[in-house]
């Protein structure tokens, strides 16, 4: 009798799609995909991995894993960016509920399963949570910690977390199919920012986006500076294009980066301006303007040491650098997209 009520239960969960946009990410992908043959939901899935134009092994990687295990399929993505590699997978796929992963994200074993009651329970469009960065090595962790602080990105709840309830966004997202194909798949146009823009269609179409903290993902930052600066000036400058195109959806948070860049940049000019002022023997009173660069700095500082006992002190020391890397990366890419100067950068892959 126990065995038939828990196969009947197990025949009434629905099925679920895991779809993964995957370019250039030999180094992640395995351990993404793992995560996903690992959940302890008992419902059927498969997993459908949207393959880029990659030259660093990843196709062969994915073509070989999907030929050990029938459940994960590889489908083409010719463009190569995230909302059309998404795009591709969903319409690859069978089963009603979608659950987006990313190739530098972990899900923990209890993901699906929670997503899915959340989904059930609340009659959501979308369930999602947190963005839970986790580094590697002492340059990752601290990029990790920038992720997950007010001070970093701005302290949005899938970054740092909150109370369960109705959100403008979340990480990823655990969707209802119908949902999504309603409002239109992702905008393809989109190449970074495209959950934000989706979720806000969802809400305009009367569905509710979930935030739960139950839900976190393990996501690994970007490993060096390089590459993180081309990473937050991207997501920067989709953010200024949208805030350009839904200026009805703006918050005050998004301005914050750009203003303080703004001020550093006329405070040195203002500070050298000064200098030339001490120079000629006027009255160097432009070296007021220092005092916009000061402050920041003293900020950065502050941030750095409130971390030190968290982070220890070689993490601490890349705090220093990363704070400004994400902040000024950001700050310079909203402006570039805000003020639409953008047509030689969002030819670029989104990723």
């Amino acid at each position: 009798m126990i065995d038939t009520v828990s196969n009947d239960a197990v025949a009434a969960l629905p099925g679920v799609s895991y779809v993964m946009p995957v370019l250039n990410e030999v180094t992640h992908v395995r351990a993404a995909v793992d995560s996903l043959l690992n959940q302890d939901y008992a419902g059927p899935f498969e997993v459908a991995l949207a393959l880029g134009p990659s030259i660093d092994g990843t196709t062969e990687l994915v073509e070989d894993m999907a030929r050990v295990d029938p459940r994960i399929r590889v489908v083409q993505n010719e463009v190569g960016s995230t909302p059309s590699g998404l795009n591709v997978a969903i319409r690859a796929s069978q089963y009603p509920i979608i659950i987006r992963v990313d190739a530098h994200s972990v899900l923990p074993p209890d993901y699906a399963r929670i997503a899915v009651e959340t989904l059930q329970r609340t009659g959501a469009a979308n369930v999602g949570g947190i963005m839970d960065a986790r580094g590697e090595s002492p340059f990752q962790r601290a990029v990790a910690r920038a992720y997950g602080s007010r001070v970093g990105l701005g302290g949005s709840s899938f970054h740092i977390g909150g109370e369960e309830g109705p959100a403008e966004t979340v990480y990823l997202g655990c969707f209802r199919r119908e949902a999504i194909e309603a409002v239109g798949l992702f905008d393809e146009h989109i190449k970074r920012g495209q959950d934000w823009e989706l979720n806000r269609r969802l809400r305009k179409a009367g569905g509710v986006v979930w935030f739960t903290p139950k839900l976190r993902v393990t996501y690994r930052p970007r490993p060096s500076v390089k590459r993180l600066v081309k990473q937050m000036l991207s997501t920067g400058l989709w953010r200024g294009e949208l805030a350009r195109r839904f200026p009805d959806s703006n918050g005050i948070r998004y301005f914050i980066p750009p203003v303080m860049v703004v001020g550093v940049v006329v405070g040195l000019l203002l500070g050298l301006g000064g200098l030339v002022q001490a120079l000629v023997g006027a009255w160097p009173w432009l070296l007021f303007g220092l005092a916009a660069p000061a402050t920041y700095a003293l900020f950065v500082l502050v941030a750095a040491l409130g971390n030190l006992r968290v982070l220890g002190l070689r993490s601490t020391l890349w705090f220093l650098l990363v704070l400004p890397c994400i902040h000024f990366s950001w700050g310079i890419g909203f402006l570039l997209g805000y003020l639409k100067l953008t047509s030689n950068i969002t030819a670029h892959n989104g990723r």
